[in-house]
């Protein structure tokens, strides 16, 4: 007899047939791989689209990085719509008792997560569309309409790495199997990308010698970070991750300036004559490893108790480690031997930052928050904190993750 949590239904048990251990050997389905390229499409388009803001300015519905980005609602509109359709009313016993039911029909339950993000993001463009008429032509990565939409592509992500793990927690075939790790942690990396995106504004290169960018770092990554390592069967689940979230950002950051742009929207600073870049990536495949190694010797396994003791270490190493690596490396990016296409400093230069700027210049900023050691050090304790609560999130989720079979 089905249970609802709801409006949502599923199966409470799910025993595998003949037909269900019939996939072991089918390999990965394609479904899969087509919401990852919707989530690909996600992360390129919004690279894109703050390259276009960074660049030309002028923004309208039409822009092609719009187009790639709503490109991925389609793909997951047309890619889920169809599981559901099949699922509902031609699927097995076994297909219909490893779904969720949701107003009638029956689909996975990553499916529904990457529709409702398809939603959000058909919702959120009217809404955007209204906001730039009204409010003028933003120039911030965070606003309302830009919150909704960010929601909405965080769940296709999402929605695709979940679909995936319930593959992957389903399937004993080994050669399967690790298809569908490398799968999802291409996915991570994709999240892991998004949550730069979202915090990019907190981490430029000026602000890499203050506090505030590790505490904001704190928040969101170990979160990510976490939740991979522990609901991948892969041994270097986070380091992966961090590679494909760093591997995207620079190939985009080499790509965009090829192609030629100028501003469309005064006050025009600098005069660019090329696609801006965002800025080089953070360095995060340090604490990716330094997370990696401790899950390795700690094990994956492990109680909600057990998790609040692990949380502050998790957080202690990611913090430590990335404060390791990115301090040192902001000095290196604000310095001349940077500016060359490999780290692509000079070309991430948007058309608003006047040549006296502190990026120009490159000059850090000295928040008065951090005026003092003492300061700093305060500051440092408040983004443990942080990475802690961060951690046990994502210790929490990535359990979840690791039993999800629907």
């Amino acid at each position: 007899m089905a249970t609802s949590l709801g409006k949502l239904t599923a199966v409470p048990q799910y025993a595998p047939s003949t037909a269900a251990a019939a996939e072991q050997m089918v390999g990965v389905p394609w479904y899969l791989y087509a919401v990852a390229v919707a989530a690909t499409s996600v992360v390129v388009g919004l690279i894109w689209d703050i390259s276009w803001h960074m660049t030309i300015g002028r923004d309208t519905f039409w822009t092609p990085a719009h187009m790639c980005t709503y490109l991925a609602a389609s793909i997951v509109a047309v890619t889920c719509g169809y599981v559901a359709f099949k699922t509902t009313f031609a699927g097995t016993a076994d297909e219909r008792a490893r779904s969720v039911g949701f107003w009638g029909f029956r689909a996975p339950l990553g499916a529904w997560i990457c529709v409702w993000g398809s939603f959000a993001m058909l919702t959120s463009a009217p809404f955007d569309d209204w906001w730039h008429n009204a409010y003028g032509l933003d120039v911030k990565i965070i606003s309302p309409p830009h919150t909704v939409l960010a929601l909405g592509l965080v769940s296709i992500v999402v929605g695709a790495m979940v679909w995936t793990l319930a593959w992957q927690n389903r399937v004993s075939n080994s050669s399967v199997r690790r298809r569908l790790e490398r799968l999802f942690v291409y996915d991570a990396g994709l999240l892991l990308s998004m949550g730069g995106i979202f915090i990019y504004e907190y981490t430029n290169r000026v602000l890499m010698h203050g506090t505030q960018l590790y505490r904001v770092a704190a928040m969101t990554f170990p979160l990510m970070l976490l939740a991979s390592a522990r609901g991948s069967t892969m041994r270097w689940p986070a380091t992966t991750a961090s590679l494909v979230y760093m591997g995207v950002r620079i190939l985009m950051g080499w790509i965009l300036p090829l192609w030629s742009a100028q501003p469309k929207l005064g006050p025009i600073y600098n005069p660019v004559d090329h696609m801006a870049a965002m800025q080089f990536p953070l360095l995060l495949v340090v604490p990716g490893l330094a997370i990696d190694l401790l899950m390795q010797r700690l094990g994956k396994d492990g109680s909600p108790r057990r998790d609040w003791a692990t949380a502050p270490l998790y957080g202690l190493v990611f913090l430590v480690a990335f404060l390791a690596v990115q301090w040192p490396f902001a000095n290196f990016l604000m310095s001349p031997a940077a500016h060359n296409w490999l780290f692509f400093v000079g070309r991430d230069m948007a058309y608003a930052v006047p040549r006296t700027s502190r990026m120009w210049n490159n000059l850090f900023f000295k928040n008065p928050a951090d005026a003092t050691p003492l300061l700093v050090a305060k500051g440092l304790l408040i983004g443990i904190v942080y990475a802690t609560l961060s951690s046990r999130v994502g210790l929490a989720w990535g359990r979840w993750m690791g039993r999800v079979q629907r």
